[in-house]
């Protein structure tokens, strides 16, 4: 049996989930974070979320729109993940919850940040204020599944995407240097696609796909930020007027050759004795917590083969290639989604 007031607990944070969601793109490496006070007759009277990075939070919104006839006092303050209890880019919210009279407090989520991680409601239980977490615990990890991810195991959340005929081909086999794309997937997918780009701060190629495909990497066709490129060129191969160098957005380039920085381009060198790791390594001191692969076969093969990922996005596109064409091993996991966009078929998979 389901508990009433469960109910209306979970209730109101899934309309912090909503709220949440709504800054996805925005606030990284921050997480998605929604707030909503509710009256003592359940009825939510401000909400707020944390809309863009180095913002105001989601706490402070809420109370900056709270109607100067309510006290917080004789509310409920319903959030997605645990108050802040450090200084950073703007004050703790824990501490504004205190000394702006809240006495109830329900939460979805600890905060696994280090500088939080129970800090905030430690503080808030200090100061006499009833505190509810784990409200829908797990639907709020899977909001901030890449802020988690970056904090627990210190590296970006990693998404696999590539599209593939129906016939399981990523593409043609190249003859003679051929270069260009082979469209698999019909053009409605570039929205899709192009929007997953924009949740995600950055994106990454090898050489092959920036020499064959020459992609931009931006979100020409959606709204949201341009995520930041990244490219694995050891050698340097790849010529400075490919599209992946064009000043829509900045670029990291991991090789062996060079360190440098020019304009909006920057250059790493490593040892590429275990890459991916190393390049991981370098991505998380950058505070980048989400990254999706979308290179070629030996790329994202790699990745498989390392078990370096967390969620597969496969894009079926309704083409046959035949015999003539090149494979990737799908990722042993589960399908958590299903679903047609137009005539291609959306398979999300996430690492078990």
């Amino acid at each position: 049996m389901i508990n009433e007031t469960d109910s209306i607990h979970e209730r109101f944070i899934r309309r912090c989930f909503e709220l949440a969601s709504k800054a996805q793109g925005n606030v990284a490496p921050n997480p998605l974070v929604g707030c909503v006070i509710v009256d003592e007759h359940q009825k939510i009277v401000s909400e707020g979320y944390h809309q863009a990075y180095g913002g105001p939070h989601a706490e402070v919104n809420a109370i900056k729109h709270l109607p100067s006839d309510i006290e917080l006092s004789q509310c409920t303050v319903y959030v997605s993940l645990e108050p802040c209890a450090h200084h950073g880019k703007t004050p703790p919210c824990a501490e504004l919850l205190v000394a702006s009279g809240a006495k109830k407090v329900v939460i979805a989520n600890l905060d696994p940040h280090e500088k939080v991680a129970g800090k905030g409601i430690a503080l808030l239980e200090a100061a006499g204020i009833e505190v509810i977490s784990g409200v829908l615990e797990e639907e709020g990890a899977h909001l901030n599944r890449a802020f988690f991810t970056y904090h627990q195991k210190q590296r970006p959340y990693i998404v696999l995407k590539w599209a593939q005929s129906l016939d399981g081909y990523i593409d043609i086999r190249r003859v003679n240097n051929e270069k260009g794309v082979h469209w698999i997937t019909t053009p409605e997918c570039k929205q899709l696609t192009h929007s997953w780009r924009a949740e995600l701060q950055a994106i990454l190629i090898g050489t092959g796909t920036a020499l064959i495909d020459d992609p931009s990497l931006t979100v020409r066709e959606s709204a949201g930020r341009n995520p930041l490129r990244v490219l694995i060129d050891r050698s340097l191969k790849v010529d400075k007027n490919a599209k992946i160098f064009n000043s829509e957005a900045n670029t990291l380039v991991y090789n062996t050759v060079k360190d440098g920085h020019e304009d909006h381009i920057e250059w790493v060198k490593l040892p590429f004795e275990n890459l991916r790791q190393e390049m991981l390594d370098d991505l998380y001191e950058r505070n980048v917590i989400s990254l999706m692969i979308e290179g070629g076969a030996k790329t994202l093969q790699n990745f498989i083969n390392a078990n370096l990922w967390d969620e597969t996005r496969l894009l079926e596109g309704p083409k046959y290639f035949g015999s003539a064409g090149v494979r990737v091993t799908p990722p042993q996991g589960v399908l958590k989604d299903h679903y047609f966009y137009g005539d291609n078929r959306v398979m999300i998979i996430h690492n078990s």
